[in-house]
Order: C-alpha cells, then structure tokens, then sequence
C-alpha cells in the first residue's frame, strides 16, 4: 500500500506536493484566517439558531417548518418581545456578518487545498476524524452560503423548503466546525504565538515556491478589501439612511414611495393576489375564543380603544426598518373580548390573502399579553396603505416580519 501511495504522489497533478507553488501558503496564514473564522462564523452560527426560534417552531402546526427535527430542536424556547429590536438585530448581524464572511471562507479553502489531494488519504483514525469533520465543516459552509444568498436574493431555485434546508445545513456545519475546532484550535494558537516550532514542518507551505507577486500582508488586505466592499454594499439593508448603498442585496419593493407609508414592503397585495373585494367595505374581522365568534368591521374596531406603539419590521432576509408609530387594538383587549379577560393564550392568525407563503402564523402567550402588540389599523398618523395590510395587519415586537400577519382576516385565541 505504501508503494502505491509513493507511485500515486509521483503522477502529475495535484496530488504532487511540488504542484501547489503559491509562496503564500502556510500554517501561520491559515491560523489567522482560522481564528477570523472561529469568531466569525460561531456569531453567524448562534444568531442563525436565535434566527429559527423567533418562528416559534413548537407553536402550531403553521409555525414549524421542520417538523421532523427531533432532537435538533432541544434548544429552542419562547420567543421574547423585549428589546422590541432584537429581531433586527439578530438577523441583521446573521445575514450581514454571513455576507462579510464570504471572502474569509474561500480564502481559508484556498490555504488548506493541498491537503485535500494529499496521499494517503487516510493516515490513522485521528487523521480520518479530521478528514470528516472537514468534510462536514468544508460541506456544510458551503450550502449554507450558497443557500443564505439565494434566500437574501428572494430566488428560491434550491427543492425543498428553505427553512427545512438551512436547518439542517446548520446542524450539519456545526458537526463539522465544532470536531475540526476541537482538532486544529490547539494547534492554530500554538502556531500564532510561537510560530512553527523549529524541526517541525510546515505541511501548508510550499515545497518548492514560485516567485512571489504578493507578500501575505498583501493577501489579507485583499481578503479584507473583499470583506469590506460586502459590508458596504449589504449593511445599508438594515438602516433606513444607507439603504440606498445595499447595491448587492435585496431590501423590500425598491420604491416603496413617499410620505407616512413610504417604508420597505417585502410582499405587495398585489404579488399575494389580494383583490379590492377582499378588504373593501365587506371585509370583517371574526374573532373566535370560548365567548364566541364576534365579526366586527373596520369602523367598528376604530371605535375601540386604540393604542400606539413604535415598532420595526425585520424580515429573514436581512433588512429592516427603523420604528414606525403603529396604531390599533391591542391583542390582549382582542382576547379579553373572545373570553379571555385575564391571562390571553396564544392566538392563531389568518389572512386573506390568495397566494404567498404565511397566510397564517401563530402567536405565543407572552406575545398577546405585550401592550405594544397590536392589530394595527394606521400607521404613522394615516391609515394602513393596502401594500402595509389595509385594512388590518399584525404588529409585534421582536417578531420576525412574516408573524407580522398583513390582511387578518380571523383571529382564534385558544391554546395552540
């Protein structure tokens, strides 16, 4: 075996140590983009998990979009509605840091390819561990790269749920990251604070270099130069004052026009194939609890008491608003109606709308009981345009934007 492996490595190719000659190659270069990494991606990591309990998975059949995920879902727990903005800020950094990273990711794939095609391929049990986990981490990444960009660019061209893919892409990722950590960590500090240690061999670097066009320096200033150009072009989806510099990413409809209502708009009524009939003067609210189902126009819930709340919209995509001053009933007053009058439940929302995804989503306890947690009949001092949810929409804060129900037509309080 031995003599085939030796006669392997002499063939041309790449699995040839003297084929890779790039002088840039080495254990301290790939440490560096390791640690980056490490940091990096456990950030995208931990706010992609937050990102899929937001949903609510456990609530309702409507809410989980990975039913079958086991043991997968051991963490998952109540979504809370304070900080109003931790949506935004959660999914705000998964996708925006996820985006940044993309530069770091192909250059550490870049370092460490000679060892891919190195003979043997498999040396002792230890090394066909760090075989796997680089195979489940290297995998891993790379799906859920390819499938985070298509999801921000709103092309869902992959079979399947997103939802269900990402998920279990995650977990497959995580594998990987967490057994390759474990192996390499020790080594990548070592090699940071005392360099190679003299008589060991540095296994990244080139045998035989070429001549170098550019020094390491010069390499990580492209990768972050690469970094940077993303940032710059992806973050501004999250603030209302740079979104004009999110050239690279999909932020809401493009113009979503001016005055009170003039703010980002993932889905129009018209792209959910919403028709004037739908929410014109015949549209009515049915509300359904152990009191009764009670129908009640739009004129009728302005009659109620209404209260304000400023609350922004955050999509899974990554954009967000700033806060908007809502107005409407608040759900608890809702639930107190259906008979609920001191601890509200959960509450199961539908729309009327024809087409789209989330034409209902469920609401947890602690989400009704919120005072800013409303169904909202205006928006800004002037009343919901029909792209915002005329004539009555879902509000909640913290919860991702497609909880934020557009067109209610029913809400069914009740334990879910």
């Amino acid at each position: 075996m031995g003599d085939l492996m030796r006669r392997l490595a002499a063939l041309p190719g790449p699995t040839r140590p003297d084929f890779w000659r790039s002088p840039l190659r080495g254990a301290r270069f790939t440490a560096v983009l390791g640690v980056v990494l490490l940091v990096g991606l456990t950030l995208v990591a931990v706010t992609g998990l937050l990102s899929y309990a937001a949903y609510n998975p456990g609530l309702a059949a409507v809410n989980d979009k990975t039913p079958d995920k086991g043991l997968l879902g051991f963490y998952l727990f109540a979504w809370p509605t304070d900080p109003h903005w931790l949506y935004r800020l959660t999914q705000g950094v998964h996708v925006t840091l996820g985006t940044v990273l993309v530069p770091v990711v192909l250059a550490k794939l870049w370092s460490v390819i000679p060892r891919l095609f190195a003979l043997p391929p498999v040396r002792s049990a230890g090394h066909a561990l760090e075989r796997l986990s680089l195979l489940l981490l290297v995998g891993g990444a790379l799906f859920q790269i390819v499938t985070g960009l298509l999801n921000i660019q709103l092309e869902y061209v992959f079979p399947g749920s997103f939802y269900r893919l990402h998920f279990y892409g995650a977990w497959v990722f995580l594998a990987g990251f967490l057994t390759h950590t474990a192996l390499k960590l020790p080594k990548a500090v070592r090699v940071l604070r005392d360099g190679v240690p003299p008589g060991d061999e540095d296994t990244l670097a080139a045998p035989a270099p070429a001549p170098p066009t550019l020094s390491r320096r010069g390499a990580f200033a492209m990768v972050g130069a690469g970094s940077l150009v993303l940032l710059a072009t992806s973050a501004g989806r999250s603030s209302d004052a740079l979104r004009p510099t999110a050239l690279l990413t999909p932020h809401g409809v493009q113009d979503p026009g001016s005055g009170p209502a003039g703010f980002q708009i993932n889905k129009t009524a018209a792209s959910v194939h919403i028709r004037p009939a739908d929410t014109g003067p015949a549209w009515r609210l049915t509300v359904r609890g152990p009191a009764g189902s009670f129908r009640f126009t739009r004129a009728q819930l302005l009659a109620m008491e209404l209260h304000s709340a400023a609350l922004p919209i955050a999509c899974v995509e990554g954009w967000s608003t700033s806060d908007q001053w809502w107005r409407g009933v608040r759900l608890r007053d809702l639930a107190a109606i259906a008979g609920f009058p001191d601890r509200p439940p959960g509450v199961l929302v539908e729309s009327v709308q024809r087409a789209g995804s989330f034409r209902t989503a469920a609401l947890r306890d602690n989400q009704v009981r919120d005072g800013r947690s409303l169904l909202a009949l205006e928006v800004n001092g002037v009343a919901l345009s029909a792209d915002h949810g005329h004539p009555a929409r879902i509000i909640v804060p913290a919860a991702p934007g497609v909880m934020n129900t557009k067109w209610v037509g029913s809400l069914t309080f009740g334990d879910l």
